[in-house]
């Protein structure tokens, strides 16, 4: 799976869904083209799970995780999705919260 760039669903969704109504959430819910070949990140309401769609040329990649504890960190903001680096995702699906580590250095604190 080689996506094009990675988007955040910023509202939870029912994730007993499948592959339709989650293409059809990418279309309808978030604006987007799904055959554009990106990766669009879903999550449950209770933050421990995610399902991470993606369709290239050979057909639609469901990917799931869960983490056994914790909860994934997710954005607020008042927009629909949220684009990713591919490196922001891997801390995602660790179960890190990339935002933190995704800020540039020098607008943080020193200690001293």
């Amino acid at each position: 799976m080689s996506p094009t760039g990675w988007w955040l669903a910023l509202e939870p969704v029912d994730l007993r869904c499948g592959i339709d109504r989650l293409l059809g959430t990418i279309g309808t819910g978030l604006g987007q083209d799904a055959r554009a070949g990106g990766a669009y990140v879903f999550r449950n309401r209770s933050g421990n799970r995610i399902k991470v769609v993606c369709m290239d040329a050979q057909g639609v990649w469901l990917c799931v995780r869960r983490l056994h504890e914790g909860s994934f960190h997710w954005p607020r903001s008042g927009e629909a999705a949220w684009s990713l680096t591919r490196e922001q995702f891997a801390w995602l699906a660790a179960g890190v919260d990339w935002q933190r580590l995704s800020r540039d250095v020098r607008t943080l604190p020193k200690i001293v």
